[in-house]
């Protein structure tokens, strides 16, 4: 069969793979199941008659064939997502789908009270939310807009810095905490959490976390199982009553809270109306977001 009866979802299973590098990783990217990802491509290859992976040990490696058609998959893959935008930036209704991507502490911790409040001002805006500490592609539309921490502005790509998230030391409520915080048992971060972990270390360089994890969200729920003290954005943390600020980050460390979309999309009015949404709620919280 003609590489051009092919059905134009095979090739975009085939650049998840060749992206991810695995069927486990592909199948993440594509929201579908790992047996599924191993059927299509199998499926695929027989039908183009080529082996465009090398199964190894290490992961899915691309053969020779298989770069050649990366290129050129990946440069009709950018300028069907090109139309895409720009046909969705014509768009003028207060209504349809949209798509946010951002951290399972923001999901969870931060955004559900101001999501239940864009719902109700704006009831014809449906809401996907993507929970992935991976960074969706917004060029390519796997996300319309996304909440990162940082400044993470690139090319193609438009922001608004809608806040300044402050942290601080945590404990449960009523656990006896020392005057020496190297003493305790801390909650360590792995290194999704660069800068936080950075900024732990620059404070307290002898510290030697006894639990560690990759989630926010888990640390909390650690710290308020009192597994340890734990370095957590002071507003989720503050208004849980089961965690209690134990001291605060030298220099007053913070990450800045950013909303992103890609250029194309800036005008279309549902992601405008979300866009300009969260910036003014959120600005209303900014005591709450700095931990004043």
């Amino acid at each position: 069969m003609d590489a051009q009866d092919q059905n134009w979802d095979d090739y975009r299973l085939f650049l998840a793979v060749a992206q991810a590098g695995s069927l486990s990783g592909a199948a993440r990217l594509l929201g579908v199941t790992h047996s599924t990802v191993f059927r299509r491509l199998a499926a695929f290859e027989d039908r183009l008659g080529v082996r465009l992976f090398e199964r190894l040990p290490s992961g899915y490696v691309l053969t020779a064939a298989g770069e050649a058609m990366e290129v050129a998959t990946t440069r009709i893959d950018d300028e069907i997502s090109g139309i895409r935008r720009q046909i969705v930036g014509q768009d003028h209704r207060l209504s349809g789908q949209i798509r946010i991507t951002t951290t399972d502490m923001l999901a969870i911790g931060l955004l559900p009270p101001y999501l239940v409040a864009f719902r109700r001002e704006w009831p014809g805006i449906g809401v996907e939310l993507l929970v992935s500490d991976m960074r969706l592609d917004l060029m390519r539309r796997e996300a319309d807009i996304a909440l990162r921490l940082g400044n993470p502005l690139q090319e193609t790509l438009v922001g608004r810095r809608v806040g300044r998230l402050a942290f601080a030391v945590y404990a449960a409520r009523g656990v006896q905490v020392g005057e020496d915080l190297i003493a305790q048992d801390w909650i360590g971060f792995g290194s999704a959490h660069a800068p936080l972990r950075q900024a732990l270390k620059d404070w307290l360089p002898d510290l030697r976390p006894q639990f560690r994890t990759n989630s926010i969200s888990a640390a909390v729920a650690a710290a308020r199982a009192g597994i340890g003290l734990a370095a957590l954005p002071c507003a989720i943390a503050d208004p849980d009553p089961q965690l209690v600020r134990i001291a605060p980050f030298p220099d007053n460390f913070g990450l800045d809270l950013w909303l992103l979309t890609h250029e194309d999309l800036r005008h279309t009015a549902r992601i405008r109306a979300f866009v300009d949404f969260m910036t003014e709620v959120l600005a209303a919280k900014a005591d709450l977001l700095e931990g004043r």
